[in-house]
């Protein structure tokens, strides 16, 4: 009978369970970016025919270390790393599942007919440092989750139909250089930590009226004060002198009116009394 041989050393199946590993990881990284580009494709229709290229087998390995196969896409070491598919006259809707590219840095869908909400699932793409979703149609709310973006530099969603209040959350993004949220259907007040910076971290950027206006029922710093919102101080005035001075000409007429019954009644007292003096007593 032969001898056994011998097990082998730690360090050679801590090896062997390492190299495992990162055969696993980059197989499930793949298939994330494989689930986010063909979740994607299926949520937009394309009538110019821009995304030809975006087909099931370019799906299974959209990259090969930094060359990529379909357009718009950025690679970085074998990882979806950019998506611009900008002015593409794109429509549909944006799929929760981009964020299943867990590598991306970089989302640029704008200029195109996207509608629908923006999803809140993109606050799972944690890399994240460019959001540009400006010029479409996209309604509901700001995903106040996009404040777990840590990295985001920048936010554009100009030009949509966006509505309700900018989420405070998004005053905490210390990295953020660049916000623009304007000529939207945005209401209520401008976040303070939005319009004052310096109250979060001293040297950071401040966001101008720029990036604010074109929102009608936006309002406070640094949006210049709304007309039409309250009456002004010349208004209460003019309405005040004006109750009061009706007030005294009514006054004035009841006054009259007392003092002219009061007449007519004490004379017809006394003509009362002439005639009765003037009756023969029989």
């Amino acid at each position: 009978m032969a001898p056994l041989s011998p097990p082998p050393p730690l360090w050679w199946v801590g090896i062997l369970l390492l190299v495992e590993l990162l055969l696993l990881s980059g197989g499930l990284a793949k298939t994330d970016d494989e689930a986010c580009l063909s979740n994607l494709r299926r949520s937009l229709t394309d009538p110019s025919g821009s995304l030809r290229n975006w087909t099931p087998a370019n799906f299974a390995a959209p990259c090969n270390g930094f060359t990529s196969y379909l357009h718009g896409i950025t690679c970085n070491n074998g990882r979806v790393y950019k998506l611009s598919l900008s002015g593409l006259a794109l429509g549909g809707a944006i799929s929760p599942y981009v964020s299943n590219c867990t590598n991306l840095q970089s989302l640029d869908l704008s200029s195109n007919q996207l509608a629908a909400p923006i999803p809140p699932e993109l606050s799972a793409l944690l890399n994240l440092a460019v959001l540009n979703l400006s010029s479409n149609r996209l309604s509901g709310s700001i995903p106040p989750q996009l404040a777990l973006c840590a990295y985001l530099n920048v936010i554009d969603l100009h030009s949509n139909l966006l509505s309700g209040p900018i989420p405070d959350q998004l005053g905490l993004l210390v990295r953020l250089s660049t916000f623009d949220v304007s000529y939207n259907r945005l209401e209520g007040p401008i976040p303070v930590l939005l319009a004052n910076r310096s109250g979060l971290s001293p040297g950071l950027p401040r966001f101008n009226a720029s990036s604010f206006i074109g929102n009608r029922d936006l309002y406070g710093y640094p949006l210049p004060p709304m007309k039409g919102r309250g009456l002004s101080v010349l208004a209460i005035v003019g309405i005040g002198l004006g109750s009061g001075l009706l007030s005294l000409v009514l006054s004035f007429t009841a006054v009259c009116i007392w003092l002219r019954v009061t007449e007519q009644a004490a004379m017809m007292a006394t003509d009362e009394g002439k005639i009765s003096h003037l009756m023969p007593e029989y």
